[in-house]
């Protein structure tokens, strides 16, 4: 594909965080705004470079160092409103029709706000990034729980008062050594008696025992990464592949894999693209969906994931259809929302790439 129909090509994202998408001129803005003088440069293009690289460690733990820096800037109404209208302002340029965001409530309430108040602002923020981008966009948030702190109920229950107000559904994220999800068992549970949406991110630091648990356990309709599932597949020498008994149950159940190439790449949970474990996953059959994970940490948008794996794989509209069809089916909107966004955006919008 050229770089002008990977462009154009409707995307969505499910898994991409607030605050590792921040604008480096907003971020540098904010600071100076709000006295926050940690900032290791004050030049834009400088700023995007030192969190690329910062980021660049092979660890995950490095990796959710870079931060600090970026909540720092995200404690009030008006920051967080503009960011998450910046967020679905950048996401629409990049060709992306819908998205889930996810963020945390609870690191942003070093200024006063309640949590109710910053889901409130996120909320207004998008609804005004949708209205600055024609409605070519439809963002939905995920608030998330951090899997170190014990306030993963707390934000279950709000997630739960605001699901008919923008909110789609719950996530915890946060370093998996040491915190594993079954941690916050109460809090899925919770989410479960109210029949509400919930994600839960495994098997990228930890492997698959991360996944069995998200999945067996914690009864999680999504995994974050999810990439180390393949410690339960065996690749002979020709090229078949054996499915252990997790394998096979998350590929049969439509278990959706939130798969973020770059990022893997920075985390150590993947090599390089060209042996990133997407494409072995898309063709043993695991509904895999490709996503950015961090913009402004990773380095990337939409359009440079599709980019890179076009390169790695020989995708071509075809296959992106595939995965962009895949990530609409697992999305947590209601079925006619997301039969129409097939049908009348997704479908028709690669139609016109052929």
């Amino acid at each position: 594909m050229h770089l002008s129909d990977i462009l154009r090509a409707p995307k969505v994202v499910l898994h991409d965080h607030l605050d590792g998408g921040l604008r480096p001129a907003t971020i540098i803005e904010l600071a100076r705004e709000y006295g926050y003088g940690l900032l290791p440069t004050e030049d834009p293009a400088a700023l995007a470079v030192w969190f690329r690289d910062a980021a660049d460690s092979g660890s995950l733990e490095r990796y959710l160092e870079t931060f600090a820096h970026t909540c720092a800037v995200m404690q009030t109404r008006e920051a967080l409103e503009r960011i998450a209208a910046e967020c679905a302002e950048d996401l629409a340029a990049d060709g992306v029709v819908y998205a889930e965001i996810r963020y945390a409530p609870e690191q942003h309430l070093e200024r006063g706000l309640t949590l109710d108040e910053v889901v409130e602002a996120v909320n207004a923020g998008f609804r005004e990034g949708e209205r600055r981008s024609g409605q070519k966009i439809t963002v939905r948030a995920l608030l998330t729980g951090m899997r170190h702190t014990d306030r993963s109920l707390e934000i279950a229950g709000l997630t739960v008062a605001h699901r008919d107000r923008g909110v789609a559904g719950f996530d915890i994220a946060g370093g998996e050594i040491g915190n594993p999800p079954a941690r916050h068992l109460p809090a899925f549970q919770h989410l479960k008696q109210h029949n509400c949406h919930f994600t839960i991110h495994a098997g990228e630091a930890v492997g698959a025992e991360s996944i069995h648990e998200a999945v067996q356990v914690c009864g999680a309709e999504r995994i974050g990464h999810g990439v180390r599932i393949t410690d339960d597949i065996t690749v002979h020498d020709d090229g078949t592949a054996t499915l252990g008994r997790l394998a096979e149950y998350v590929r049969d159940n439509r278990i959706a894999l939130e798969v973020c190439p770059t990022s893997n790449l920075q985390t150590g949970a993947a090599k390089d693209y060209a042996t990133h474990p997407i494409d072995l996953l898309r063709r043993l059959g695991f509904r895999v969906t490709l996503n950015t994970d961090n913009r402004l940490v990773s380095g990337t948008t939409m359009s440079q994931e599709f980019g890179h794996m076009a390169e790695a794989f020989g995708y071509g509209p075809e296959v992106f259809e595939e995965l962009t069809v895949a990530a609409v089916e697992s999305a947590f909107l209601p079925l006619p929302e997301r039969r129409r966004l097939i049908d009348e955006v997704v479908r028709p919008g690669y139609a016109a790439l052929r």
